[in-house]
């Protein structure tokens, strides 16, 4: 029987992993012929990208709560949404979407998120005494699932939805693909470090920089590109930005090497046989690499052995590590199918 979802997360900010995360949900729900609304900060984005479903603003609170009234069910993920490392009222926001749902008695679901940091004590209080009483949570780290168990809340242990994506092999153009995010230390240092060594170690290959999320990656972009062609300017660099989430699937999973900050990119080079190498600007990207085995380098430190690290990957390995990454899907299909 067709059923009514409300799905709540970092949507519309046009974020490729979120977004990715979205499709993935919507694709599953379709499966299914549910009906969808998307609560999203660009509606008519979220519409015209998304065929068949409706949306709703992300602070239009009339219109949030007139469809969740109207719905069966909320479906709060994927991302890390519950923690104020960012902010305390982007965990608040969150959770007062979950609150809504379970006054109105629908059903909640907490979907592959990461939990926490929860550092303040309002926050605390808050996220275990509301996500407690969602019909079904599934995290997509250890730390996460322990700290639910800590709680006294059960929850599905799984990785990222993202491993699931199906991506067609294609030949490896001999290019590098470079992902690149504003962030703190991100600074003129290290950019002009790391084009230094990129020219360095690939000085007849194709340069591709990936912006994922133009309102925050663009500018570092541009700053690379500048940097590299002060250095050689016989290097083919290009910023590649406005990318739809196939084309940046396309152009990252047809590079020979990905060096990358943003977590989904750096799945993505994973399952689709990259040889990828992680920059450490976030706990969840270190983790990945090192579930991999993949090189790494910081932000601060200088590069010591990474970049020979990179191209002598062992790509069968990882792709045997790949392989194990099955998403489980069976706890979501329940609960959403549940009459």
């Amino acid at each position: 029987m067709s059923k009514r979802f409300v799905l709540s997360g970092y949507f519309g900010f046009k974020n490729f992993g979120d977004e990715a995360i979205l499709s993935l949900i919507i694709d599953r729900l379709k499966l299914y012929k549910h009906r969808i609304t998307v609560i999203s900060s660009n509606p008519q984005y979220t519409k015209s990208k998304y065929h068949h479903i409706r949306s709703v603003y992300t602070f239009n609170f009339r219109d949030i709560t007139g469809a969740i009234l109207k719905s069966d069910c909320l479906i709060s993920g994927g991302g890390s949404l519950l923690q104020d490392a960012t902010s305390l009222k982007s965990l608040i926001y969150y959770l007062l979407i979950i609150f809504i749902a379970l006054l109105l008695r629908k059903q909640v679901i907490i979907f592959a998120q990461g939990i926490g940091p929860v550092n303040s004590s309002l926050g605390k209080f808050l996220t275990k005494n509301i996500i407690r009483h969602a019909n079904y949570i599934s995290v997509r780290d250890e730390k996460s699932y322990e700290l639910l168990k800590k709680w006294g809340i059960k929850s599905d242990l799984l990785c990222d939805p993202v491993f699931s994506k199906k991506i067609d092999s294609q030949e490896k153009t001999n290019s590098v693909a470079i992902q690149l995010r504003g962030f703190k230390n991100v600074n003129e240092d290290f950019i002009d470090r790391l084009a230094q060594k990129v020219v360095h170690e690939f000085p007849k290959m194709d340069i591709n920089i990936y912006s994922l999320q133009d309102s925050i990656d663009l500018p570092v972009c541009k700053s690379f590109e500048k940097s590299v062609k002060l250095l050689n300017p016989d290097i083919n660099v290009t910023v590649h930005s406005e990318l739809t989430d196939e084309q940046i699937i396309n152009g990252i999973s047809g590079s020979k090497y990905l060096i990358a900050m943003r977590f989904h990119a750096i799945i993505i080079g994973l399952i689709s046989g990259v040889k990828t190498m992680g920059i450490n600007y976030d706990i969840k990207v270190k983790k990945l690499a090192s579930e991999f085995n993949l090189p790494i380098i910081d932000l601060t430190n200088n590069f010591e052995n990474q970049f020979e690290e990179l191209k002598n990957i062992n790509l069968n390995q990882i792709n045997a590590l790949v392989k194990e990454k099955h998403f489980n899907w069976n706890g979501f299909d329940k609960t959403i199918n549940e009459q």
